[in-house]
């Protein structure tokens, strides 16, 4: 049980983060018991930031570090410091560059279900309000938006679907000849909009599908899927009904066209938080 008392925010003691990340990169390689995260982050210096920073300072929770690298130069141990939720890394570079973190994390043990986390079989994420920060060090605040593109790996017969927000542009099985699994795949996603990393969205699982379309006012026809644990599809015609006529009202009141190639729904009976309006995937 947590004792601490929360600490109050006050928008008057608000402060730029000294560092823009303009976008990132994501490789998850699922696990139940420990699954491994490759993050990149290209960064750079802050001009509306007052202090740009002698240190980098990242939130993390219930996160095992395994390396960092500045544009591929390996930071040595005295150049960093880890805390119960941070990492604080000294001297960053001046000069615009890619912070490279390699860590790991527990999605079956993670019973706060904040981050990512495994029930049912499933794998799911919840980020709002500070969950991004049990996947990857990051600065975990809603005023830091960026592209991202996420690989995802994990096995073919216990995680079938692999979901993350945006449009795949990549998909197949893993071939390495040296590995004894040869049971896995993997899918690419890519949102080429910035959000803020409470947004991000990662979901995989064995779920059965059903598919619809939608075509925007401008004639793009937009691909609707609805994933659910199987047996369970005959309950998805009212939702599937409601996205649409949402997304037509969204047209006809606000003028606002959706911009992503397809729009997901996962619907399962594990998600903790009821609904969760992450960009292009909801859960």
């Amino acid at each position: 049980m947590r004792t601490d008392i929360p600490q109050t925010i006050y928008l008057k003691d608000y402060q730029p983060f000294p560092y823009l990340v303009d976008h990132v990169s994501l490789d998850f390689r699922l696990d139940p018991k420990e699954t491994r995260v490759i993050a990149r982050f290209d960064m750079r210096a802050n001009p509306a930031a007052k202090d740009q920073g002698r240190q980098l300072v990242l939130n993390g929770e219930n996160i095992a570090l395994k390396s960092i690298a500045f544009t591929g130069l390996e930071v040595p141990a005295d150049q960093y410091t880890i805390t119960n939720d941070k990492l604080i890394i000294k001297n960053p570079p001046r000069e615009p560059f890619t912070l490279e973190i390699e860590t790991t994390c527990n999605p079956s043990g993670n019973t706060a279900l904040s981050g990512l986390y495994r029930s049912g079989g499933n794998y799911c994420t919840q980020c709002e309000a500070q969950g991004f920060r049990r996947i990857t060090y990051f600065p975990d605040r809603p005023d830091i938006l960026s592209r991202y593109r996420v690989r995802i790996e994990g096995d073919k017969t216990d995680n079938p679907v692999l979901l993350s927000n945006g449009n795949k542009v990549l998909e197949g099985d893993i071939k390495d000849g040296d590995s004894k699994d040869q049971n896995r795949h993997f899918a690419i996603w890519e949102d080429p909009f910035p959000k803020p990393c409470y947004l991000f969205a990662l979901v995989a699982g064995d779920l059965a599908r059903v598919s619809d379309t939608f075509t925007t006012m401008t004639g793009r026809k937009v691909a609707l899927e609805i994933f659910v644990e199987p047996g369970k599809q005959d309950r998805c015609a009212w939702a599937m009904s409601s996205l649409k006529r949402s997304m037509k009202w969204d047209e006809e009141v606000f003028g606002r066209e959706y911009d992503l190639d397809i729009f997901m729904i996962v619907a399962v009976s594990d998600f903790n938080m009821g609904a969760m309006e992450n960009k292009g995937l909801n859960v």
